[in-house]
């Protein structure tokens, strides 16, 4: 039989089954436990051992000898309950509909919730610790690895609250999640969207995914109607979303007073001890670099044949569809593994590994979780993929991003100790797209036709619109709500539709017509939600381009000075960890990687129109 593109019975059209799916496309979960009753056995001793941490409270400052065998005793158990949990996690996720499996993931969240909280007076206790202490266990008790730890414990001391100011922090969090936990049920379970003709005719109701899905439909029209539909209630409902949006930007601000930060931005970029630098460098330098975002706008409106674009024609497709080249996995496996093979022998056997020993699991299968993802470090174990492979170009795409996470975690495990063996978000998504520059440079140089090639390049510039321009764009709007609400200013509807309006404009330029119904969407997005979570997009994006230039144009310097990056975790602070690759994050150097590159695909393109 063959199996290139199998997710569906060619028969029936039904989605297959997870049995009829040949293993190797499989993950093989016998990695972390031989079965479910290895699991079992597992999960009962550790559920035993972990209340024993009790036995250290209060008794962290007594000697060096004490805190180095309470912190051993939470590491090992901390990797103990992570394998726990990857199994059970990575298993529910093969098939939601399965109880057992359920269960099992909810009996490990249930204990990694316990053991963090019984775990919790670590901290408070290291920080009231002699330093004497501190230092003669890194010296005689076999701690030396944890100097990083502990200054990064004692770095945030300043902002660390006296023991009973911290629990009532800590119990005013369900209250300040009331905001975004009433947006999200309002948002995604109570607001009903208008019905609309579909490009048949055919009356049907928006919802969010109905919504996404028609902003790719060649019919204009059909795209108009669901965009006026999809925003009618959260024009209708901007009162309801200004004031949930305002509470959460006060318990923000709330927090970073009560830890006597001088603003949100700084208690947000704090944790991973990153200046607020960076985050403004970011804005001025995009913004003083729009003119690569402004050209694709008028690429667009000349193409579509328009006076002015408007927000729902800036995700369809320009060009023809039909007859583009589709890849089995087997030939995405080769296609991928060749356009990293500038990375050298240690990254590639790293890659081969995964693929040829059932690390991913590759197709769609009923009851299967949708999406995609790399399940991250798992100390002892290896890194998962899951995939919902269709053979289309953006699976292809989809592969190699989630194999940079997955060679990330797997470098960062074999290289760090457990302490240090992960890595903060702000530096996760350089290695996923750092693999997507250079499968786009490798798919144009051997492309062989016209509609591939404007597919490709249409794919790279509509994923630098929405990872880097759109991202920053939703920052600068972000840090200019903050900063009117630090000062007093109180932000009613129009006062956001305007400010999130103007900005819009700014970033698509004069080619973009705004509706009135893009200056609300300040109401829909969540990551507004997040505490400035955005920019990471587009300083991870910033980050890979220039590093996978300088691997294209240096080779083996720049390829060691990445693969250090790919092993460092934790074990460095993220803007160290860049700087040691050749990224100065607070520099305008990797800003004008993705401009330049932007403008090289724009170029490409324009010859091919």
């Amino acid at each position: 039989m063959k199996f290139d593109i199998f997710y569906k019975d060619e028969n029936s059209g039904k989605m297959k089954e997870r049995k009829d799916i040949p293993v190797e496309f499989t993950w093989d979960l016998t990695h972390i436990f031989p079965d479910t009753e290895a699991w079992k056995s597992e999960f009962e001793s550790v559920k035993e051992t972990f209340p024993q941490i009790s036995d250290y409270k209060g008794k962290i400052g007594t000697g060096a000898e004490t805190l180095a065998a309470c912190l051993n005793f939470v590491e090992s158990l901390s990797m103990r309950i992570e394998k726990l949990y990857l199994y059970a996690f990575l298993s529910k996720d093969t098939d939601l509909r399965e109880n057992e499996n359920r269960s099992r993931y909810e009996l490990i969240v249930n204990l990694y919730t316990n053991f963090g909280a019984a775990s919790s007076f670590i901290t408070p206790e290291i920080l009231e610790c002699d330093p004497k202490i501190i230092e003669e266990s890194v010296n005689r008790c076999g701690l030396n690895f944890y100097q990083h730890y502990f200054d990064d414990i004692t770095r945030q001391k300043p902002h660390t609250l006296p023991a009973n100011e911290e629990k009532l922090l800590a119990m005013s969090g369900e209250i300040t999640q009331l905001p975004y936990n009433t947006f999200s049920i309002f948002t995604d379970a109570d607001i009903k969207f208008p019905k609309v003709k579909d490009e048949n005719g055919k009356l049907t109701e928006i919802s969010h995914g109905r919504y996404y899905a028609a902003l790719y439909s060649p019919d204009r029209e059909f795209r108009k109607r669901a965009f006026k539909a999809y925003y009618k209630p959260f024009v209708n409902y901007s009162n309801t979303y200004s004031t949930l949006f305002n509470g959460n930007l006060k318990s923000k601000i709330f927090y970073a007073k009560a830890r006597n930060y001088s603003s949100a931005l700084e208690a947000s970029l704090d944790k991973n001890n990153i200046s607020t630098e960076v985050y403004h460098s970011l804005i001025k330098n995009v913004t003083e670099n729009l003119a690569p975002m402004h050209r694709w706008a008028d690429i667009k409106r000349k193409v579509l044949k328009l006076d002015k674009i408007h927000p729902y024609d800036s995700y369809v497709t320009l060009f023809e569809t039909k007859g583009i080249k589709e890849y089995p996995y087997k030939e995405a496996l080769k296609i991928v593994e060749d356009s990293l093979s500038p990375m050298g022998a240690e990254y590639l056997e790293a890659l081969r590994t995964a693929f040829n020993n059932r690390w991913i699991d590759v197709y769609e299968t009923t009851g299967k979780r949708s999406g995609a993802y790399s399940s991250g470090v798992s100390y002892g174990t290896h890194p998962y993929v899951l995939l919902n492979y269709t053979g289309l170009l953006n699976d292809v795409f989809t592969l190699t991003h989630e194999m940079g996470h997955n060679m990330h975690s797997f470098f960062t495990e074999k290289y760090q100790p457990y302490i240090y063996a992960n890595y903060s978000i702000f530096l996760a998504e350089v290695a996923s797209t750092f693999n997507e520059s250079l499968l786009l440079d490798h798919l144009v140089s051997i492309s062989k036709d016209k509609k591939t090639r404007l597919a490709l390049l249409e794919k790279y510039l509509n994923n630098v619109t929405a990872t880097f321009y759109r991202q920053t764009m939703f920052a600068e709007f972000e840090l200019e709500v903050y900063t009117r609400t630090e000062n007093g200013e109180a932000l009613n509807p129009k006062t956001l539709c305007d400010l999130y309006g103007s900005i819009y404009q700014k970033y698509w330029g004069d080619a973009m017509s705004v509706d009135k119904e893009e200056h609300h969407t300040w109401a829909r997005v969540p990551h507004f939600y997040y505490n400035f979570y955005v920019y990471q997009y587009a300083t991870g994006m910033a980050a890979s381009e220039l590093l996978a230039s300088k691997v294209l144009r240096e080779k083996e310097p720049a390829i060691e000075r990445y693969l250090s990056f790919l092993k460092a975790g934790e074990s460095k602070y993220p803007l160290e960890v860049l700087q040691s690759a050749g990224v100065d994050m607070t520099k305008s150097d990797a800003v004008l990687a993705v401009v330049k590159k932007m403008n090289n695909v724009l170029d490409l393109l324009e010859k091919e129109l």
